[in-house]
């Protein structure tokens, strides 16, 4: 009701979702009133095939104004969505229907992305075979190629042509739950983040028009996928309660080309765009005028999340990207916090923005560090295990079926406080930086350190866009740096880049910070929405890579081998 009626009753013909489709240049307009329209009939269909309120559905499909309206049409009669990413693998699939326990799966018979075909039925189809609680799986059409259609499929669009397009919304509790969203764990099972009705969906409306000065009429380009929380909270939710209009983003950075986005920006006349520091870096390698071939002059705010952003990054999203002129928001979060909690904005009008720092709480957050001890560290210019000491609107309430395990990993390491698993640093002026994650911090001959802080100070290196370190236990030191590496193209001599980054460390950080050892590899092991998992690079330099764990988020699960052989012959030499 909030993200559409409330929209439609005063302005029906408002653009609310603007579908950039993998196909370059074809954007399909959708209005609050068509978006309603569509939302209904498909709850309506929902409905016809007995989900009920309390009922979980999971939503496997690509980017697109149908997937949006299945988010909201399970919100409308009060079922539970949990959308699983349309990357996913069979087995992961089929893990997090049977943990959550769903109904039915919501599914398109392929998707579209960076000009291929995903085949979406056939992975649902493999994976519902293990999931016994599934007694309907709704299919819709990306693409005119026929899937094969079994006993429980029931083709979407067909019903919902039939389907009465008004659904009587049902009354919900302001603590009843809305969705749950898997994230992966430092255990490796992935567990389900629970967010309930009322104060996810104010903490996503408050901190989008906040954070990014969104205003009336203005067209907000978030580039996440729906599978992971910044599409929920920045594609979904805050925007469509604010009454935005939200693009919808179905293709990748580099499709057809590396000016993808910013022809988007053009084309569209997007006025915020949210993207993550991994896609920056990615293009950011491409050079310039892919940037400049367009017209960037709508953009007035930019913005980062996912993962703290680095110097270069920064610098070149902000120069290159928004000309120096559009203010660029670093922001911290996460899928347990619901909604943006430190973030350069809101703000007194042009108070400073440091470059690759989060900097300022929003309302109502209180941030804390803390020792080792479990004591408030006071005062400025400190580092500590990053709490926050107050709850608010957005926060997750439980991991799903197991309150055990979200007591303790977010409440019992600092009692009366939330865990972020994050470190940060307060500056002299009290702002707050991302220092990586705890379990990302090494401790190397008694100094503590961010293996983030060597990355930063590695991806200075012209020909090295991508880094990532980890600890690993050295003999002397306790702990010793490990570095991964990829090189851009053609790079020959990498005798030569390491010693200089041994350099950029040495002179950046301290001597102490040089890696032991840095690995040239093709490609890092990244979740689909770009994160970087460490977790698998420690095991390989462990040797314990016969216990891989979960590795079905990947993206490529093939770059573990990868990995792996490189590893063993630099061991070798």
């Amino acid at each position: 009701v909030n993200c559409l009626d409330q929209h439609v009753e005063k302005s029906p013909n408002r653009v609310a979702l603007i579908w950039e489709r993998d196909e370059p240049g074809t954007a399909v307009h959708v209005t609050y009133r068509e978006l309603l329209d569509l939302t209904c009939r498909l709850a309506n269909t929902l409905k016809k095939y007995g989900i009920q309120k309390g009922d979980k559905v999971a939503i496997y499909m690509s980017v697109s104004p149908l997937s949006v309206a299945a988010m909201l049409a399970c919100a409308r009669i009060g079922a539970v969505h949990t959308v699983i990413f349309a990357g996913f693998s069979a087995e992961s699939l089929a893990g997090r229907i049977v943990d959550s326990g769903c109904k039915a799966v919501i599914t398109y018979n392929q998707g579209v992305r960076g000009g291929r075909i995903i085949e979406l039925k056939t992975t649902v189809d493999e994976a519902v075979k293990n999931c016994p609680s599934i007694k309907h799986v709704f299919v819709a059409q990306r693409t005119d190629n026929k899937v094969q259609m079994g006993d429980r499929d029931i083709p979407l669009e067909e019903e919902m042509a039939k389907a009465a397009s008004v659904c009587t919304p049902e009354s919900m509790d302001s603590e009843d739950m809305l969705f749950m969203l898997y994230t992966s764990g430092s255990t490796g099972k992935p567990k389900g983040i629970v967010h309930t009705q009322a104060g996810y969906l104010l903490y996503a409306a408050v901190t989008h028009k906040y954070v990014f000065d969104y205003q009336q009429g203005d067209v907000f380009g978030c580039v996440a996928d729906i599978g992971w929380i910044t599409g929920h909270s920045y594609v979904v939710y805050g925007p469509l309660c604010n009454g935005a209009t939200s693009v919808l983003f179905e293709s990748t950075p580099v499709y057809p080309n590396p000016g993808r986005y910013w022809e988007v920006v053009q084309r569209l006349k997007i006025n915020q765009f949210y993207g993550a520091p991994t896609a920056i870096r990615l293009l950011l390698n491409y050079g310039e005028e892919w940037v400049k071939k367009y017209d960037r002059s709508s953009l007035k705010t930019l913005g980062s999340v996912g993962e703290p952003i680095n110097h270069e990054a920064w610098q070149w999203f902000y120069h290159v990207v928004g000309e120096g002129r559009c203010t660029l928001v670093d922001t911290w979060w996460q899928t347990e916090t619901g909604g943006i909690c430190i973030a350069p904005r809101p703000s007194e009008e042009k108070a400073e923005i440091v470059p690759a720092m989060a900097m300022r709480p929003f309302f109502g957050i209180v941030p804390v560090l803390m020792d080792e001890n479990g004591k408030v560290i006071e005062g400025n210019d400190v580092s500590g295990a990053l709490c926050i000491a107050q709850p608010w609107p957005g926060m997750a309430r439980t991991i799903y079926g197991d309150d055990q395990r979200f007591a303790d990993a977010y409440f019992k390491a600092y009692p009366g406080y939330y865990f972020t698993g994050d470190g940060a640093y307060r500056t002299k002026k009290g702002y707050y930086q991302i220092t990586g994650r705890m379990d990302d911090v090494i401790n190397i001959s008694g100094h503590r350190l961010g293996t983030a802080e060597i990355e930063d100070a590695m991806a200075d290196h012209p020909d090295v866009p991508e880094t990532a370190v980890i600890g690993y236990p050295h003999k002397i030191k306790g702990e010793g740096a490990f570095a991964f590496i990829v090189l851009k193209e053609q790079m020959n001599d990498t005798d030569r880049v390491k010693e200089e980054l041994k350099t950029i460390v040495a002179s950046k950080i301290a001597k102490y910070a040089v890696p032991d050892h840095i690995l040239v590899v093709k490609r890092l092991p990244k979740t689909r929405s770009g994160k970087i998992m460490r977790r698998l690079l420690r095991k390989v330099v462990t040797e314990q890579s016969s216990n891989m764990g979960d590795v079905t988020t990947l993206d490529d699960p093939s770059v573990v081998k990868e990995i792996l052989d490189a590893y063993l012959k630099y061991k070798e030499k």
